[in-house]
């Protein structure tokens, strides 16, 4: 039996007390950072390749199902407004298509040829890397997806929580989070995805500070959407250059980012 369907630690949970069933759950919870740090040089490996294929003009993709294609989805959303990138630099992809986000798909996870499908449409070559997210290892779209990606000769990697599985093997550059039983026999929506959630932040995070999208420790290029982002800018732009508010504002208005804002003003300065 896989880790991932292995049974909890505990039982008897619908008579366990709520503030034991919570303490419990986070319990477990504590262990998965743990089980993502032993994993950091194979993720060190992944982010190596990926870079040198999107300065090169190469694309992210994430391919998945349930759960795990979900939080591809959300990582690649989450791209565009804080690093200012374009939508179509990071790609999020999930069987039984955007309707499986809020709806599960019956079946959908289960076609090993759909995944490729869904990745030809986006006129995939060899530039770009597709990364795998699977709980188990055994998902049939994402060995799939990983198989025909290879052989067109695109980068793989993949994200899963049990040794030696059929993801990893399809993978060339595998990260392997193995968290043990969840806490609820089977839900790999609690440790595993927030294992998978982790190392996604890790990867396009990292990925994007070597693209030089981050500056100093600032999201110098966010796109300024709501107003809370649009006074987290102006604070930046004052930090950075010790303007008044007014100023800060002011540039910001006339150049549409934090990059362009301190760069013009510094370059007016001199």
């Amino acid at each position: 039996m896989s880790t991932t369907e292995s049974s909890s630690k505990y039982d008897n949970l619908e008579k366990m007390p709520l503030a034991e069933l919570l303490k419990n759950i986070n319990k477990e919870d504590k262990t998965v950072p743990i089980a993502v740090e032993k994993a950091i040089p194979s993720i060190e490996k992944l982010v190596v390749e990926i870079v040198k294929r999107m300065k090169d003009g190469g694309r992210l993709f994430y391919i998945g199902a349930g759960t795990s294609g979900r939080l591809g989805v959300v990582d690649a959303s989450e791209c565009p407004p804080t690093f200012g990138v374009s939508h179509g630099l990071v790609i999020g992809i999930m069987a039984g298509g955007d309707d499986a986000i809020r709806k599960a798909v019956e079946y959908a996870e289960d076609d090993f040829e759909q995944a490729w499908k869904d990745l030809k449409a986006f006129d995939i070559d060899e530039k770009d890397t597709v990364i795998g997210i699977a709980a188990s290892g055994r998902t049939p779209y994402v060995i799939g997806g990983l198989n025909d990606a290879r052989k067109a000769g695109v980068l793989t990697g993949c994200i899963v929580c049990n040794d030696g599985s059929k993801v990893a093997a399809a993978a060339e550059f595998p990260v392997e989070v193995v968290v043990g039983p969840e806490f609820v026999t089977g839900s790999t929506r609690m440790k595993s995805g927030t294992a998978q959630k982790l190392v996604l932040n890790m990867l396009s995070t990292s990925v994007m500070i070597q693209l030089g999208k981050v500056r100093g420790n600032k999201m110098v290029d966010m796109q300024l959407s709501n107003h809370k982002l649009v006074n987290r800018a102006v604070k930046m732009v004052m930090e950075t250059t010790s303007v008044s508010e007014e100023k800060a504002k002011a540039l910001l208005d006339q150049y549409g980012s934090v990059r362009e804002a301190v760069d013009q003003y510094m370059q007016e300065s001199n």
